[in-house]
């Protein structure tokens, strides 16, 4: 096969990568994870912890990516083997890029399921069939919208009908490239996507309970934090900048040399946490006015939502305007994790962009299909994730980065000086040790609450007892 060579396709533009990169960012881990998350584990003082993650492995992390996929040139696996190669260092630490890609392939398949549930009920929405709905009716409505009630079967095949229509869309945007279909989606739904969410955020903040929102969201709750705490913002710092899967290399690859990492970077670590923040005033508000449980797991999305839209004057407009505007999110980071495999699969010699656009397509509603059939896979699927891969994939590129690749490798992306001395000390010194923790800890307790499996005496006291 001849030799793989850099990509010829750039991002057109500097707004076009920030639009692009913080589209691929802010997805659902922002809306669907974000407040149910806080909600869980103490409001303010998960927060603060999760500004600290962020700002100490999120960033660096994603400083990393964007670097080696900027100094390659090439896909995450052949990019992470080209830049081991030129250390003359072992290929096999290529494994760095397929943890990260399959990593990636394996979110999508699930992420792109609950997305198409957004669609479903972005259908609902309009209808008014939220208006008047109860706690009981909304959770008889999710289980039957997701083909897991009555007339299921019927359901179940309508689901699959809008995955291949998602599908289908993330397939003709991936497959027309860097400037004709990422970056110009992005640029226009990203712009559409802050707007709709300050209208959103404005009907919240006038219609529901400000006040308590604030005090949910910023008082912490120092008595709420346990080691579990910890377990929780790193993990959705990972889930929800997008590292450690691959795709910000990949992004990486296609910025031109006059882009400033460390710039770009703060960019998109910024516009995700503050999506993340404002999103919590535009759920809560209306969940406390409603006299819902704003620590009510993912069902605060597709059950507590449309019950608190629905008893509110104008709830019917703006629970579509809601629905669309996690949608529009959704959409962002589903073709950014598409495209992560098919910069792989376009780089093998006879296969086209737009070929491995459909195909990867293809692959994914087949195992989407046997997710709708089966939720169980979709459970197993999140739960290894987000226990395992994703913070496996960081530790992985935190080592890579600061200890197999040299100073002098990355300080032509980085730059010299203060930031890189920095970013070097916290790459090499803070993250791995600290992503290596909470990978084996948090592996544990999601294995005990998930699985029910008895842990020994001093993990169950530091863990916590398995959750009911």
């Amino acid at each position: 096969m001849a030799a793989i060579g850099r990509k010829t396709d750039t991002w057109g533009s500097r707004f076009g990568f920030i639009m692009a990169a913080v589209g691929s960012s802010v997805g659902l881990g922002n809306f669907w994870r974000f407040p149910y998350t806080a909600g869980e584990n103490g409001g303010g003082a998960f927060i603060a912890i999760y500004l600290l993650c962020v700002l100490l492995v999120g960033l660096p992390l994603l400083m990393a990516e964007y670097g080696m996929g900027r100094k390659s040139g090439m896909s995450a696996i052949e990019g992470i083997e080209s830049l081991a190669r030129a250390e003359s260092k072992s290929g096999n630490w290529g494994v760095v890029g397929w943890v990260g890609s399959l990593t990636a392939f394996f979110i999508l398949t699930f992420y792109m399921v609950i997305s198409v549930w957004l669609i479903a009920f972005l259908l609902q929405a309009p209808t008014g069939k939220f208006e008047g709905m109860d706690a009981a009716a909304s959770a008889t409505n999710f289980v039957d919208t997701i083909g897991q009630g009555e007339n299921g079967t019927s359901r179940k095949w309508g689901i699959l009908g809008l995955l291949f229509l998602f599908l289908t869309a993330n397939v003709f945007v991936v497959g027309r490239g860097v400037k004709g279909g990422l970056e110009r989606v992005a640029t226009i739904l990203m712009p559409a996507f802050f707007i709709m969410l300050l209208v959103v955020v404005g009907f919240a903040v006038t219609q529901g309970d400000v006040g308590q929102t604030a005090a949910f969201l910023f008082e912490p709750k120092w008595e709420d934090v346990g080691f579990k705490t910890f377990l929780s913002a790193l993990g959705q710092a990972f889930f929800s900048i997008g590292v450690g899967v691959g795709l910000m290399i990949t992004y990486g690859a296609y910025l031109d040399s006059q882009t400033d990492i460390p710039r770009s970077s703060a960019i998109v670590v910024t516009a995700d946490t503050f999506v993340a923040l404002i999103a919590g005033f535009a759920i809560f508000p209306i969940v406390f006015a409603a006299g819902l449980d704003p620590a009510s797991g993912p069902s605060l999305f597709f059950i507590s939502m449309p019950v608190a839209f629905g008893g509110i004057e104008g709830g019917t407009i703006f629970a579509t305007v809601f629905f669309a505007l996690a949608l529009f999110a959704a959409f962002t980071s589903s073709i950014s994790l598409m495209e992560v495999g098919v910069s792989w699969l376009e780089e093998r010699q006879g296969v086209t962009r737009f070929g491995a656009a459909m195909g990867v397509g293809f692959v994914l509603w087949m195992i989407g299909a046997a997710y709708v059939f089966s939720l169980e896979y979709l459970d197993f699927v999140d739960f290894m994730t987000e226990g395992l891969l994703l913070p496996l994939g960081g530790l992985l590129v935190a080592v890579f980065a600061g200890w197999i690749l040299s100073r002098n490798m990355l300080t032509t992306e980085l730059g010299e000086g203060n930031v890189m001395n920095i970013w070097r000390f916290l790459i090499r010194w803070f993250v791995p040790p600290f992503v290596a923790f909470v990978l084996v800890f948090g592996f544990l307790d999601k294995i005990q609450d998930q699985y029910q499996v008895q842990l020994p005496g001093f993990l169950t006291t530091l863990l916590g007892p398995n959750a009911e």
